[in-house]
């Protein structure tokens, strides 16, 4: 197949990033999305050691991966978090260490009613950080029965997953999350999952979106994509219409895509197959990110005549995302790039994205660059 065929056909990996995906089918391709990089490099060297974390509501993880009375230990924003769904069915988090002795209640916490009990000392705490019973004393110290917001997160139940509200000085939350009809409706399926982990962090993936320029020598679409972005407050939405290559052809497809705050991304794809593709973008790091992809589609197209399209149109998606990872892996942040014109409305985004970083973080990263050149 010649380039311009290969440009002309979204589902023939462009051959720029071919090279590093060639050979990873179905196991070892699930392995690579989420295994350690190798050959990667620092993240100093790659500038992006200063970037801040952004606030928001971020994914912990699927509802259906947290059951009545399960205890969850996770790592996400430089935190060991401990996740809990009492007895009531509501989902609690608390940073995993129990302030009495140290425990780590991840691992041997236990569910007490609608509370975490510490598998060392059996100390039990609520959902705002409070102890509110110690089986071998009738008191408690005045400063454990206190709310904590440094120690506890605002939690919510929403489109299939648990989201955390996250806010480096325990602010509470500034937004609410996006609901979507689609999720849970008997005329849409199942989530199907996909999931990566990204070794840089929240910005320049989710800058991702506003590049123009990147969709044809990256993910292979026919031409550039026409781009209608908006930024009100904190939501960011966009159209983009291009032509997408599919077994009929090329075909005049619309991406409507925004995101919600930094951590709830989604994407609506039409005039192929009806789907919603509902994305969780988590930090675990500054520089290492969790990302899931949780698609449904219109049981009509998924169930009828269209059905093996509807499937390949997730498989593309997700190829896409694996070519984006070659680059995003090792990508160096260049803080004042020199954009031409058809580059995208990437400064427009950066502006955006700033808004999620709390008090002073972004001057102090800025002074940091220019005190090494950066």
């Amino acid at each position: 197949m010649s380039e311009a065929a290969q440009l002309q056909d979204a589902r023939t990996a462009p051959p720029l990033v071919w090279a590093q995906l060639k050979g990873l089918k179905a196991e070892d391709l699930a392995r690579w999305r989420v295994g350690p990089l190798e050959n990667g490099r620092s993240a100093e060297e790659r500038n992006i050691d200063g970037l801040p974390m952004p606030f928001g509501w971020f994914a912990m993880c699927y509802s259906d991966e947290l059951a009545v009375g399960e205890v969850k230990p996770l790592h996400y924003f430089e935190r060991d978090l401990v996740l809990w769904r009492g007895e009531d069915g509501v989902p609690r988090m608390l940073n995993a260490y129990c302030p009495h002795l140290g425990a780590h209640m991840g691992y041997g916490g236990k569910v007490d009613g609608p509370h975490l009990q510490c598998p060392f000392h059996s100390w039990r705490w609520d959902g705002e950080g409070r102890a509110v019973a110690i089986p071998y004393s009738p008191t408690i110290p005045p400063k454990m029965q206190l709310p904590d917001c440094r120690r506890s997160y605002p939690i919510a139940e929403l489109n299939g997953f648990v989201w955390a509200w996250h806010h480096p000085q325990g602010t509470a939350p500034l937004f609410d999350l996006q609901p979507f009809a689609e999720v849970g409706h008997p005329d849409w399926t199942e989530f199907e999952k996909h999931e990566w982990i990204i070794y840089g962090p929240m910005q320049t993936i989710a800058e991702n979106g506003a590049d123009s320029a990147h969709f044809q020598f990256i993910h292979g679409v026919a031409d550039y994509p026409n781009y209608d972005i908006q930024f009100a407050g904190h939501r960011r939405t966009a159209e983009v219409h291009a032509k997408m290559g599919t077994p009929r052809g090329l075909v005049d497809g619309t991406i409507a895509y925004g995101v919600n705050g930094a951590g709830q991304p989604w994407t609506r794809f039409s005039g192929i197959c009806e789907t919603l593709l509902v994305s969780g973008v988590t930090a675990i790091k500054r520089d290492l990110t969790h990302l899931r992809f949780a698609f449904t589609q219109l049981k009509s197209d998924r169930d009828g005549p269209n059905g093996g399209l509807a499937r390949a149109i997730i498989r593309d998606i997700c190829k896409q995302l694996d070519q984006d990872k070659v680059v995003w892996d090792r990508q160096r942040y260049i803080a004042k790039p020199p954009l031409c014109r058809a580059d995208g409305p990437i400064n427009q985004f950066r502006n955006f994205f700033r808004q999620f970083y709390a008090g002073d973080e972004w001057a102090k990263y800025r002074e940091a660059a220019k005190a090494t050149g950066h």
